[in-house]
C-alpha cells in the first residue's frame, strides 16, 4: 500500500473553484485500477497546540493506492492530464509525500 499526501498551494481566492474542478475529478480517480482512497481536505481552526495556523489557499489531497505502479500510472492518466490544464492557473505549488506504512 502506497500513502500519500499531497499539499496544494492556490492562488489567494481560488479555493472554491479548484475544489469545483477537483470534486469532478474525483469519481473518475476512484474507478481507476489500484485506487483505494482519494479525496481533498482543508484546514478547520482548532485550540490544539501542535496545529500550525490555518492555510486558506491550501488543500489536502489524500490518497492511498494498491502500488507505486497504481500511482504512475494515475499520474499519467488522461483525465490528470486535463485536470492540471484546468487548475494550472489556480496553482501556485504542490508537493508530495509518498509513504509506506511503517
Amino acid at each position: 500500500m502506497i500513502h500519500v499526501i499531497a499539499t496544494i498551494e492556490l492562488t489567494p481566492g481560488s479555493r472554491s473553484a479548484f475544489l469545483q474542478e477537483f470534486a469532478a475529478l474525483v469519481p473518475l480517480v476512484q474507478a481507476e485500477e489500484g485506487c483505494v482512497e482519494y479525496g481533498a481536505a482543508i484546514d478547520i481552526p482548532t485550540l490544539l497546540p501542535a496545529q500550525g495556523p490555518v492555510r486558506e489557499n491550501a488543500v489536502i489531497v489524500v490518497e492511498k493506492w494498491r502500488d507505486l505502479a497504481a500511482l504512475e500510472a494515475h499520474l499519467m492518466a488522461p483525465h490528470m492530464l486535463a485536470y492540471r490544464g484546468r487548475v494550472k492557473a489556480m496553482v501556485t505549488s504542490t508537493q508530495l509525500q509518498v509513504l509506506e506504512p511503517a
